[in-house]
């Protein structure tokens, strides 16, 4: 007895190994036929525009200092004096009052000293400066040229370089989102043609960010008025 239900546990496990082996196999193999007819192809779609800026911000910095014992009020109030000259050159190329914001006026007191730590000179400096927030690009370019009469008047000016801006993208983009995803197609259909099959629809799509750059370069995007928009979609084709 011992004997015969030993073989048939035996017996009983080989046909269960068994059924599982089959299982493992037909599910294996239901699924490989289950994915044989999917055929796919991954495209990148690039689209690209070349666009200007439409804002821009420019900071002027003024310095008026005098060494000695000033009188202090007296100090301040030729940064004042300097400060609307800058004002009135602005208003007058065109940049109206609202597109004009003069900043806090900083005092610092600066001691000159020889080597042997002697006290040589003290200088007052009075630091100023003014922002210009505007929509007329071109206009600061013009400007920034006509500050240097100033500065030949003895007026001591920071003329900053300008950060030019690109606001509309939410304008150009569904346009860019359509010529990338052409674009796509257009490789998928490339890439069909040469397997001997046909482009279907999308399986799957993925949009990248906007980038926005200067033209011609790679890490900057507020330097020039010259703006270059990338958008890289990539797309999964199913094929026919």
């Amino acid at each position: 007895m011992n004997g015969t239900r030993r073989y048939n546990l035996v017996l009983a496990a080989l046909v269960i190994s068994a059924g599982i082996a089959t299982a493992g196999y037909f599910v294996s193999h239901t699924m490989y036929n289950a994915n044989v007819g999917i055929n796919t192809a991954e495209v990148k779609g690039l689209a690209e525009r070349r666009v200007s800026a439409d804002h821009a911000y420019w900071k002027i910095g003024y310095v008026t200092s005098e060494s000695g014992t000033p009188q202090i009020a007296k100090l301040y109030e030729k940064s004042e004096a300097d400060q609307a000259q800058i004002i009135k050159l602005l208003t007058d190329s065109g940049f109206g009052a609202s597109e004009i914001t003069p900043g806090v006026v900083d005092y610092r007191k600066q001691e000159l000293r020889d080597e042997n730590r002697k006290l040589v000179e003290v200088k007052h400096v009075l630091t100023g400066s003014i922002g210009v927030e505007t929509n007329q690009v071109q206009l600061v370019s013009d400007v920034r040229a006509k500050l240097n009469k100033l500065i030949a008047q003895g007026l001591d000016i920071q003329n900053n370089a300008p950060a030019y801006y690109f606001t509309k993208l939410n304008e150009i983009k569904p346009d860019m989102v359509k010529e990338a995803t052409t674009n796509a197609r257009i490789a998928a259909a490339q890439f069909a043609t040469d397997a001997g099959v046909k482009v279907g629809g999308i399986r799957e799509a993925q949009q990248g960010g906007f980038i926005v750059r200067d033209v011609g370069e790679e890490d900057s995007d507020t330097e020039s008025q010259e703006k270059e928009v990338r958008l890289v979609t990539t797309i999964t084709f199913y094929l026919n």
